[in-house]
């Protein structure tokens, strides 16, 4: 399923991953791995797997181009890999998760992070929970190698439940060797639907952390900023959600710690349809 265009030459490569189609609020990881690609120095997609006939697409569309009018092209739901650097070399996995077959599609990939020598993998996603935009925005980590768990940042020491692909990929490659950590921003879940700067802004800062990848991110501070701002101005129009970050801020008046975090991420995860 995996179409290699031309394989990039790297040394000693991270791969940052952050799959749509599970959990992903505020669009924390999409958002963070597009703002990685875009920064890349010489950085291209090499290879591509194409999805249009693994998922449902009713639920994951093609998109279609119209220009003055006239349609230009229609794009297939496809998981693209993109290699350049960054201050190191890095490979960024995006796209939807395919409906079906998803062993295959996890060994495609894992094969090609052997191929191109990958060291280490991160995954990049978001959760609802509870806390308010007033507060640092906490990043929880698992990991898939003991050494790596010890660097990750605050872990969640058990759980069990469904999961998505994402992290299905971050435990092939684990066993396959390479050494994988997913983060997870933790995102008010009154602010989980729309883009968050701040949960951006903080998975990008321990990613950074952990790889050593260099970022130009003062614009990305600056939107944090404006959009705290912007929250703010809208709690005067919403007097309930008002209601409701002060509740919030009365029960939790520090950062929640990671357990209490956990806790509220499994009740979201447990209202969650199953995966194919």
């Amino acid at each position: 399923m995996l179409d290699v265009e031309t394989w990039p030459e790297l040394r000693h490569p991270v791969m940052v991953i952050a799959l749509g189609g599970w959990v992903d609020a505020g669009m924390a990881g999409a958002e963070a791995a597009d703002l990685i690609r875009h920064q890349m120095g010489a950085g291209r997609r090499f290879a591509r797997v194409d999805l249009a006939d693994v998922v449902d697409l009713q639920q994951t569309r093609p998109d279609v181009e119209i220009v003055e009018g006239v349609t230009r092209r229609v794009t297939w739901p496809e998981i693209e890999c993109t290699a350049g650097r960054v201050g190191r070399d890095v490979v960024v996995v995006t796209g939807p998760e395919p409906s079906l077959r998803w062993p295959t599609v996890v060994a495609e990939l894992v094969a090609m992070a052997q191929h191109l020598g990958v060291v280490a993998a991160y995954g990049l996603g978001a959760m609802p929970s509870v806390s308010t935009h007033r507060q640092p925005v906490p990043v929880l980590a698992t990991a898939t190698d003991a050494v790596v768990a010890e660097r990750a940042g605050v872990l969640r020491t058990d759980y069990v439940g469904v999961t998505g692909l994402q992290t299905t990929l971050l435990v092939a490659l684990g066993t396959a060797g390479i050494p994988a950590v997913g983060l997870w921003a933790q995102v008010p879940h009154y602010l989980a639907g729309s883009p968050s700067p701040p949960a951006t802004r903080a998975l990008l800062g321990r990613l950074v952390e952990l790889t050593g990848i260099e970022l130009a991110l003062a614009d990305l501070d600056r939107a944090a900023g404006s959009y705290a701002a912007k929250v703010e101005a809208g709690l005067v129009e919403r007097p309930d959600v008002a209601e409701l970050v002060q509740a919030i801020e009365a029960e939790h008046p520090a950062i929640p710690s990671g357990d209490e975090l956990m806790t509220e991420i499994e009740r979201f995860l447990r209202s969650q349809p199953d995966q194919d």
